[in-house]
């Protein structure tokens, strides 16, 4: 049994809202027993026999089937979560700067952003791995961000989410503990 994160592309956000304890039923119904939900925006965290792959079509086809949206996520091994967080350069917790994590399921669109993001002037940004680039926003202005703007292109809607620094160790702290309760 492997155990999961699963971040959510686009909910509670734009028209699309889905109260968190659906989301849980929803995914149980689904054959998701321990699936568990962090904050309300989207994140999962689950134990599963399939592989991320796997978790990803049934996660998909239960959000469209269930709450009638193009549903989109993103899924991760529980350890490449923590992974990622250790090899994050940027503080978790500053005065000037957040930092945000892209996720993505299609290492070639991470990659298209990642060189756009590059040509930005003064942009801030590091490849964590195929799947996930940090960088860094303004505090308070995060969507105005040049970054943000270019991520937020319908070119990526179906391959990436961002998360901040903070609410990915949550995530992790969350895989960690699902892990070791050995479900």
């Amino acid at each position: 049994m492997g155990s999961y994160a699963v971040f959510l592309r686009g909910i509670n956000v734009g028209g699309i809202n889905i109260k968190m304890a659906h989301l849980r039923e929803a995914l149980k119904a689904a054959g998701f027993s321990e699936a568990r939900t962090l904050l309300a925006s989207g994140n999962v965290v689950l134990a599963s026999r399939l592989d991320a792959s796997a978790v990803k079509q049934e996660c998909e086809k239960c959000l469209r089937d269930s709450f009638g949206y193009d549903a989109w996520v993103v899924v991760l091994d529980a350890a490449r979560v923590s992974e990622l967080v250790a090899a994050c350069p940027y503080p978790d917790d500053d005065k000037s700067t957040h930092t945000y994590i892209t996720l993505s399921s299609d290492p070639a669109m991470l990659d298209e952003l990642n060189a756009a993001g590059a040509a930005l002037e003064g942009a801030e940004q590091t490849r964590l791995g195929p799947e996930a680039l940090a960088w860094l926003a303004p505090v308070g202005g995060t969507l105005d961000s040049p970054f943000s703007k270019i991520s937020a292109k319908p070119r990526f809607k179906a391959t990436t989410t961002t998360r901040n620094l903070r609410t990915l160790i949550k995530v992790r702290d969350a895989a960690a503990e699902l892990a070791a309760a050995g479900i």
